[in-house]
């Protein structure tokens, strides 16, 4: 087996091409007891979830997934001249000389088949995942990771778990937050200090620029609270009690929230937040509170506060 360094530089024209003749000449990287993973969706550099998981992978940090295809329906295609769009091209032929991955272009129906079992991670725009889901089970992915929130509604949430059961297909939502360390200590600390207060901070590293947020609007249509916060409202649902019929309370932190109405990249306006803040008691006696920051940074963690005071990060 050749390293993955010794894969040959696949030029940006030819990444865009999506040449199948070339991705079939492709010696795969993935080895026995290893899945091939097909990252759907990477989106830009430090901000992207799916680029997050990419890094991931390529340094090797999950020894049982070889990132062998890159599939990326927007900065491989529409985007590809504007914000973020040269980032990920360099990115892109930096990656593809460095570790051999292979820069699909803009469709699944490109793929070679498959050599390995074939695990795809979907982490394009929401609105897109049920096409998506279909075309990766057609693809031959015997397992798929399905970034949240999965789908627009629930009804189409619905649909796709019939789909996928129907054909035999495990599908696992990334609310990989439930199981993140920092999240365990952070509970864990607050249950030593009677009365203490947790806080789940989310950041992305968005340019605060109109250009930037515009196009994260756009791709995010859905909004922030189902997109970028709906890790954070999982744990709420999941460690906190917080239901609908127990919610006692919402306060919002109207210092810290902002919301824009921004043109994206089609011309489209869209209203979102771009950061927002808010606290939730519930009915049982709980009570936490959640920020989301687009421009935050590239770290989200918890923290406790005792007394106004912060005690643990």
């Amino acid at each position: 087996m050749l390293s993955r360094s010794a894969f040959t530089h696949l030029s940006r024209g030819i990444a865009r091409q999506s040449n199948k003749d070339q991705l079939l000449a492709r010696a795969f990287a993935a080895k026995a007891g290893q899945a091939e993973v097909v990252l759907v969706g990477c989106g830009a550099p430090n901000r992207g979830m799916g680029w997050y998981h990419a890094v991931q992978m390529l340094e090797g940090r999950c020894p049982s997934a070889s990132l062998d295809y890159i599939i990326e329906p927007w900065f491989l295609g529409g985007g590809a001249s504007g914000p973020g769009g040269p980032e990920f091209a360099e990115w892109a032929t930096e990656t593809a000389s460095t570790y051999g991955t292979t820069f699909v272009g803009t469709s699944i129906t490109d793929l070679p088949d498959p050599k390995q079992p074939r695990l795809a991670l979907i982490s394009g725009r929401t609105a897109d995942n049920p096409k998506l889901l279909s075309e990766c089970i057609k693809a031959g992915c015997k397992c798929i990771y399905l970034e949240k929130p999965g789908a627009p509604t629930v009804k189409e949430l619905q649909e796709m778990k019939d789909e996928a059961e129907e054909a035999g297909i495990e599908v696992l939502m990334g609310y990989n937050k439930n199981v993140c360390k920092y999240v365990r200590k952070t509970r864990e600390f607050a249950e030593t200090i009677p009365g203490s207060h947790v806080t789940f901070v989310s950041n992305n590293a968005y340019e605060n620029t109109p250009e930037s947020l515009g196009e994260c609007f756009e791709r995010n249509a859905e909004g922030m609270l189902k997109n970028m916060a709906i890790h954070e409202l999982a744990l709420l649902v999941s460690f906190y009690d917080v239901t609908v019929e127990n919610i006692e309370s919402v306060t919002a932190d109207k210092e810290f929230s902002s919301m824009q109405t921004l043109a994206g990249p089609s011309g489209e306006e869209r209203t979102d937040f771009d950061k927002i803040k808010f606290t939730i008691k519930t009915k049982t006696g709980k009570e936490v509170s959640v920020a989301a920051d687009r421009c935050g940074g590239t770290d989200s963690y918890a923290a406790v506060t005792s007394d106004d005071k912060e005690v643990f990060r």
